[in-house]
């Protein structure tokens, strides 16, 4: 799937190039075969579908005729059927090309799109494309549009050598990072001395929010890997801007609640703090080692994670949301609470 197919689609066609090629990656292609089903009449699952090749007849299933439906027509610019529930079922007539997006996944791309492309090409006149890698992040899709503006244009663009520290294991922590270009290494020094590698990364990602969410001193280094550019935003605004929509709340009543539907319960205290009691059919996984065992996560699952006081388990859920996990914080951690069960 390319930009070019599509590029004359309503309302995809509106979309910036950048935002453009996003929804390239967010599309799904589907070839549907003569008097195949494409979906039922009254059926109201959250996608949207376009006609790129073929022709197709939408059917009111009351005896009336079909309405046939081909490719290129200014009609098939259009969503199928878009409402929900949907009036009409959809057949192939002839071999046809679809494409699907996920209603959710549009609608964050056209608001953030709308929202931002003015602000993003004030701010980098003459690249705003580092801009929009970074709206492919799952955390900042949910970052009201009223605070995108204010947030980009608090970053500062800091150059760096390959072989830069950038923050460093024990210091205290002022600032938040997004890498633009370049790449960088994440370890930890254990008490033995040795040192553990816990990730990679690349441009679009984010470090340095542990530290600022939980208090607490930096637990691990950075280190860049190769030459590139950093976009560093203080402290104090990652705190009004980025923390409140990104951290989410969850009284241990709600939390129950999604246990009971399937969520996982994760204390991200140290080993020998959760050996010393826990809640139960919590499993462990400290916050410093959470980057390493994420992509061991199911991401279908929700998670729902706390601490001591709601510190660490906050910076926890920052860096599961950033990764794509629906992820909430015990709100007041163990402390709010009578005890360890």
């Amino acid at each position: 799937m390319n930009a070019q197919h599509l590029a004359h689609l309503i309302p995809l066609s509106d979309l910036s190039s950048a935002a453009l090629t996003q929804a390239c990656a967010l599309a799904r292609s589907f070839v549907a075969e003569p008097g195949q089903l494409v979906f039922a009449q009254k059926s109201a699952d959250a996608h949207s579908y376009y006609l790129l090749s073929g022709e197709v007849a939408l059917d009111r299933e009351d005896g009336s005729t079909p309405t046939r439906l081909a490719a290129g027509t200014p009609a098939a610019r259009h969503p199928l059927a878009r409402q929900k529930p949907r009036a009409f079922s959809c057949r192939a007539v002839s071999r046809a090309q679809l494409v699907i997006f996920g209603d959710d996944d549009l609608d964050h791309l056209l608001t953030r799109d709308q929202a931002t492309a003015y602000e993003v090409t004030e701010f980098e006149g003459d690249d705003p494309q580092w801009m929009f890698d970074v709206l492919r992040n799952p955390a900042f899709s949910k970052v009201p549009p009223g605070n995108l503006h204010r947030l980009f244009g608090r970053f500062e663009a800091l150059p760096v050598a390959a072989g830069k520290i950038v923050v460093r294991q024990g210091e205290p922590g002022n600032d938040y990072y997004l890498i633009r270009s370049g790449s960088a290494r994440v370890t930890r020094r254990l008490d033995d001395q040795r040192e553990i590698v816990l990730a990679t990364l690349d441009a679009g990602q984010g470090f340095g929010e542990e530290a600022l969410l939980s208090g607490e001193p930096r637990n691990a280094t950075v280190t860049m890997t190769s030459a590139g550019q950093l976009m560093r935003l203080p402290a104090a605004d990652f705190d009004a801007l980025l923390r409140a929509p990104l951290v989410r709340q969850v009284t241990l009543l709600e939390g129950a609640r999604l246990i009971k539907q399937g969520a996982r319960l994760i204390d991200v205290r140290l080993e020998a703090e959760f050996a010393a009691g826990s809640l139960k059919g919590s499993s462990n996984i400290p916050l410093y080692l959470l980057r390493l065992k994420a992509d061991s996560l199911d991401r279908r699952v929700p998670c729902i994670l706390f601490c001591q006081s709601g510190r660490r388990s906050s910076a926890a859920a920052f860096l599961l949301t950033q990764r794509g996990f629906d992820a909430r914080v015990l709100s007041g951690g163990l402390d709010a609470l009578d005890g360890p069960a």
